[in-house]
């Protein structure tokens, strides 16, 4: 053939692990081609002008002394029949340079300037690098004693950081570092860090202890518990409403205890959990800038959550990205509080998206930043909410990073929350001394909908099989088979829900038709983006807003109206429009709220707006 192949190394450290690439080149390539593809094949983008192959025999290849027998001229007229058995073996090296330009990356965030270019020649000094770059970066005025130069090597395995020597020539650094790996030079980046006297602080959030306890009943069950050292821990924070309380602690042997033991401790029966919250430096963000707090639910959608915390991790800080199995949202708003200004990507279902601003209601006096913005990526199945803000039906594996500029490029709406307060009559069972007590009522926060009747009753029917059978519940496609298989089980079933409850919509009595689901709406969609209201125009309502302050309640005949509502060929019944509503249940009925459905005993349920917009 008219091809070769060519055995490539980066360096002498590829030399020595005997890890090479392999090129295929026309045989007569020129000397320039051959080093280009060379260098494509280490993705290295750098001018081929400045690299040139140097060749070596398999000897030298087995030989230790790789280095000096490198830069022996060799003797090209070898017998040629070994040179075609074999595939030649090169090395890639760096020209040598008089002079270079170097990036130096400040190590403090400064927007809208990543990074410096310097030009280094023979004499040039790791001193006389920070003395020339320190105006540059606006800090002319500091001393050079406080600043050090860093050489971070970013390998897909780890990150490797060295303090270089003040007396360090830097052209000789470099020198050494490409005569180790090409490669790594392409991963090495130097950064100017201010010294800073260190003092030992770690932070630890507790979370799953008892709720609505003071600071010295924490401090008290933590003594018995975890026997913590109060000369180096002390409670610096409480969240009476979560059960959770953030630790300091200045020893690290101690923090890394506490960290171990509360893994394996309950309190009252209930599982403790415990997460290492970062120190965020608020005075030292910009003005103008705006992070992003990322929570993911890597049990959402398929399990896709897993990948794409893994991607946000790699492409954030990793300390801005938050897993909602490990504590829930609170220590990622705990970790933001001081944040001036910030907005939160939620990546997961309706039901995860309802979890994190339910915590930022009960959280947000706490923070300096009390209305975030909250973006969505959708990874349920149904993701009503998603799709009504326009951000899809659901993931379907695009590019995180492009996730996140559709983020940044988001337009601000404000939505109505709902508070829904259920009161049951009937006494709760097991009770004692044949005196009955009655159930306390019951608060759930609703982004979405409420439904009440056979809705419900099918979401609680496919929640029982996935409880069953949680491992086959990983792709939307055989959630939704799930739902229809439960349907149809129920199409001969007649109920009257019409006769086993009353509404009230602001005070006024109102009559329902025959059906046996009611359904009440904030956003216009519903089961997977079927339009439960219609889009005809009625006098009797005002068109349906998300921020209107405004419930929709709507009704359906059966499953069989269920679904001509879902494939879009007929709308609910319209029954009214309000801020307030009273229900009163006449019997046990199953009730479900954004997903989460139950069966709720007689008595009463309260429908009424909450809060402020989010």
């Amino acid at each position: 053939s008219g091809k070769q192949t060519l055995k490539i190394f980066d360096g002498n450290d590829a030399v020595k692990r005997n890890q090479f690439r392999l090129i295929s080149v026309p045989r007569i390539a020129k000397n320039e081609e051959v080093v280009e593809a060379a260098l494509r094949a280490y993705y290295i983008n750098d001018d081929q002008q400045e690299y040139e192959l140097q060749t070596f025999t398999q000897q030298a290849l087995l030989s230790d002394d790789v280095i000096n027998r490198n830069d022996a001229v060799e003797d090209s007229n070898l017998s040629s029949v070994f040179r075609e058995s074999i595939p030649e073996a090169w090395i890639i090296r760096a020209k040598p340079n008089d002079e270079e330009v170097i990036r130096i990356y400040p190590a403090w965030l400064k927007v809208g300037m990543a990074y410096v270019s310097l030009r280094v020649n023979k004499d040039s000094t790791t001193q006389t690098v920070i003395k020339e770059v320190l105006p540059l970066l606006g800090k002319q005025t500091e001393c050079l004693e406080n600043f050090k130069l860093v050489e971070v090597l970013m390998s897909s395995k780890q990150v490797q950081r060295m303090v270089l020597d003040n007396q360090e020539l830097i052209l000789n650094r470099l020198k050494d570092i490409r005569k180790t790996s090409i490669r790594q030079m392409n991963q090495t980046r130097f950064y100017i860090v201010e010294n800073n006297k260190s003092i030992v602080r770690v932070n630890l959030l507790v979370g799953g202890l008892p709720p609505q306890l003071s600071r010295e009943e924490y401090t008290n069950i933590l003594k018995a518990e975890l026997a913590i050292k109060t000369n180096v821990v002390t409670v610096s924070h409480v969240y009476q409403a979560q059960g959770a309380v953030v630790l300091e602690i200045s020893c690290f042997s101690e923090a890394e205890r506490i960290y171990m033991l509360v893994k394996d401790t309950t309190v009252n029966d209930k599982p403790l959990n415990v997460v290492v919250i970062p120190e965020v430096v608020a005075s030292k963000i910009p003005q103008n800038c705006c992070p992003i707090l990322v929570f993911v639910n890597p049990k959402s959608g398929g399990l896709k959550g897993r990948d794409l915390l893994y991607s946000f991790r790699k492409l954030l800080n990793p300390h801005q990205v938050f897993e909602l199995t490990n504590g829930g949202p609170l220590p990622g708003f705990h970790t933001f509080c001081k944040v001036p200004s910030f907005r939160v990507l939620v990546c997961g279902g309706d039901g995860t998206v309802g979890w994190v601003l339910g915590a930022l209601e009960e959280i947000r006096h706490k923070l300096v930043c009390s209305e975030p913005s909250v973006a969505i990526l959708p990874l349920g199945t149904g993701n009503d909410l998603g799709r009504v803000l326009r951000w899809g039906a659901g993931y379907s594996g695009e590019d995180p990073y492009s996730i996140l500029v559709s983020v940044d490029e988001a337009d601000d709406v404000l939505m109505d929350r709902w508070t829904i307060l259920l009161d049951a009559d009937e006494p709760a069972e097991g009770t004692e001394n044949g005196v009955a007590e009655p159930e306390p009522p019951k608060i759930v926060q609703m982004n979405n909908y409420c439904g009440l009747g056979i809705d419900a009753e099918l979401s609680l029917d496919f929640h029982h099989a996935r409880e069953e059978e949680p491992g086959k519940f990983n792709s939307r496609f055989h959630n939704k088979g799930v739902y229809v298989k439960v349907g149809l089980q129920k199409i001969s079933h007649t109920r009257n829900l019409h006769k086993d409850i009353k509404l009230q919509v602001d005070q006024h009595e109102v009559e329902l038709p025959s059906i046996e689901g009611l359904i009440f709406i904030n956003i216009p969609s519903w089961g997977s983006g079927a339009d439960l209201w219609g889009s005809d125009s009625d006098n009797r309502f005002e068109k349906p807003r998300i921020d209107d302050g405004l419930l929709e309640v709507v009704g359906v005949t059966g499953v069989v109206h269920m679904g001509q509502v879902q494939g879009g060929f007929r709308s609910g019944i319209r029954i009214a429009q309000g801020s307030y509503f009273r229900v009163t249940l006449l019997k046990p009925i199953p009730v479900q709220v954004d997903g989460e459905p139950w069966i709720q005993a007689p008595g009463r349920i309260i429908i009424s707006a909450a809060g402020p917009k989010v």
